[in-house]
């Protein structure tokens, strides 16, 4: 029966009615603690030690080896990544876990015979792997911050990985993006693929026996379960049989660093992040110091106004992360001068209303100074004051695609976030420069960008953090702007639609709904170029508000908010 002008009329005045009524969308609340992660599973597994008293550092590395076991593609053991910590104290310090280069790379390992560079050498197989970082670094937390035990945290992964969970759909068609990939290599094929045949499905029960006696060496033996042992000697024998640089003289140097945060503030509120070998915390620092010289009122977001102060801020930031951000330890980071109020003053006075081309715009000149796609964050608060803010990756999805045989845990392929040649960009499109060069014993930089934020009593007010390679700033930027200075809760500031310019390419890449028809319109007749329509980031975040704790998972990935 056809539809009359009338129904469809009363239908419309409905949908619309509906939508004006409709209540933003609302976070999880928490009364005791909060944890937020790419994972169900692994969320709950925090929230269990958070009931069992231990604090927001028991729980962060509780979810730090659970996902190992139920986030592959980012979640890991084989990688490394970035701790930013706040303590009930006072304190605020950060945890450096990044992969190193061997001590057997050199500075031209991934040019060709042509002197050129070649990304597959730097992303794929076993030259492509950093010496591992996480499980040295989650052991060092746990004991010098935590309260628990390590076999008391570790168990819930190992359990995990011993008995096996239900592959949900997300997790299989991760799974099958990289079918091909995992199908190359034997030891790889052998955990994924049931029979060696065929993938694990949606409603199989995943099972990965040799990871899970690999996390019960590392419960028995500490950081010798895993950097010595049985566990090194099948790593090392399979980077020996691939042809890869990691040897047993690697894994004995590595260690974790504990280092002093990069520090802001943007409209009263303390910024709290991680310095180089992050770039993340110096350029959030570096673009909000510019933005801080704007008004902007809550009618603006989205304008093309607002996003062009946006997008000029960015286009400064990532050029000086091309130019100065390397490993600390290697080369002198201007942190000072790139995090100044007065050097993002002179940056916002050469801003006007129109776009300037990013080849004009060049790193800044300091006279008296002579990122995977697939990485995970997640974020914890707990009961006692304390706050930890992680992202840690194995770069791509599932790494280099190679599993340890015999101890089931995949490998990283961070090596590619090195500039592998002054000028190459790396998978995500990133610049590099010397600064950045590979040096051995050296750290890669990284965007990754956990952040805490300080309410004005100097108490945590938000823990931020997102994945997803070079539009990881970008995102935590946009987060921390929609609460500050357009007042959305958490839920509301991570499914805002949002946007991202990193410099090179000079264009700007949008989400659905992020740049409507008339604002596309505006910014090209400023001199912008529209790039792809495409998600940027997953943020998982908290807000700690009117003493309670509210979680938002991104619903851009699968990820889960748990409270109590």
């Amino acid at each position: 029966m056809r539809t009359s002008s009338f129904s469809k009329l009363y239908i419309l005045c409905i949908c619309l009615f509906s939508l004006a009524w409709a209540k933003p969308p609302e976070p999880v609340k928490g009364q005791h603690g909060m944890v937020v992660s790419s994972s169900k599973l692994s969320s709950l597994v925090g929230i269990e030690i958070l009931e069992k008293g231990g604090n927001a550092i028991d729980a962060a590395v509780a979810v730090g080896f659970a996902l190992a076991v139920t986030y592959p593609s980012a979640g890991n053991i084989g990688g490394g990544g970035f701790m930013v910590i706040h303590l009930n104290n006072g304190t605020n310090t950060t945890i450096d876990v990044r992969e190193t280069a061997p001590l057997n790379a050199y500075r031209n390992m991934y040019l060709d015979k042509n002197n050129k560079f070649d990304p597959k050498l730097s992303s794929e197989g076993i030259t492509s792997s950093g010496v591992p970082g996480t499980v040295a670094g989650l052991i060092y937390v746990l004991k010098k911050y935590g309260t628990l035990k390590l076999k008391d945290v570790i168990q819930p992964a190992i359990d995990l990985a011993e008995n096996g969970f239900i592959i949900d759909y997300n997790l299989a068609e991760s799974f099958a993006g990289v079918k091909d990939d995992l199908m190359r290599y034997p030891s790889s094929r052998k955990i994924f693929f049931k029979d060696n045949d065929s993938l694990y499905q949606e409603g199989d029960t995943f099972k990965q026996p040799e990871l899970a006696n690999t996390l019960k060496l590392i419960r028995d033996n500490g950081i010798y379960g895993f950097y010595k042992g049985k566990t090194a000697d099948l790593l090392i024998n399979q980077v020996k049989k691939d042809g890869g640089y990691i040897t047993q003289k690697d894994l004995d140097n590595y260690y974790p660093k504990e280092r002093t945060p990069v520090t802001g503030t943007y409209r009263g509120y303390d910024i709290i992040s991680m310095p180089p070998p992050s770039a993340g915390g110096i350029a959030l620092i570096e673009m909000l110091n510019i933005l801080e010289n704007y008004t902007f009122h809550k009618d603006e977001w989205g304008s093309s106004s607002y996003l062009h102060h946006l997008v000029e801020s960015m286009k400064y930031a990532y050029a000086d992360r091309t130019r100065y951000l390397g490993d600390n330890d290697f080369i002198k980071v201007p942190i000072e001068q790139l995090t100044s109020k007065k050097y993002a003053h002179d940056i916002f006075n050469k801003l006007t209303n129109i776009a300037v081309p990013s080849s004009e715009i060049h790193p800044g000149d300091f006279k008296s100074f002579h990122e995977s796609d697939q990485t995970t964050h997640y974020s914890v608060c707990d009961n006692f004051g304390n706050a930890v803010s992680t992202t840690t990756t194995i770069n791509s999805s599932f790494g280099n695609k190679i599993v340890v045989a015999g101890a089931g845990f995949l490998l990283n392929n961070e090596m590619d976030d090195f500039s592998g040649q002054p000028g190459a960009p790396n998978l995500y499109g990133l610049l590099g420069s010397d600064a950045n060069s590979i040096q051995p014993g050296k750290r890669m930089l990284s965007s990754m960008t956990p952040v805490i934020v300080l309410n004005k009593d100097h108490k945590p007010w938000i823990i931020a953090g997102s994945p997803v390679g070079s539009t990881i700033i970008t995102t935590v930027l946009q987060v921390l702007l929609n609460c500050i200075d357009f007042h959305m809760n958490i839920q509301e500031a991570v499914n805002a639609p949002r946007i991202h310019h990193q410099w090179y390419p000079d264009e700007i890449d949008y989400e659905k709904f992020g740049l409507t028809e008339d604002v596309q319109t505006n910014l090209v007749k400023m001199g912008y170029k529209i790039g792809d329509k495409r998600t940027l980031g997953r943020a998982e975040c908290i807000m700690f508000s009117d003493n309670y704790f509210y979680g938002a998972s991104d619903p851009r990935g699968y990820g889960s908010a748990e409270g109590y």
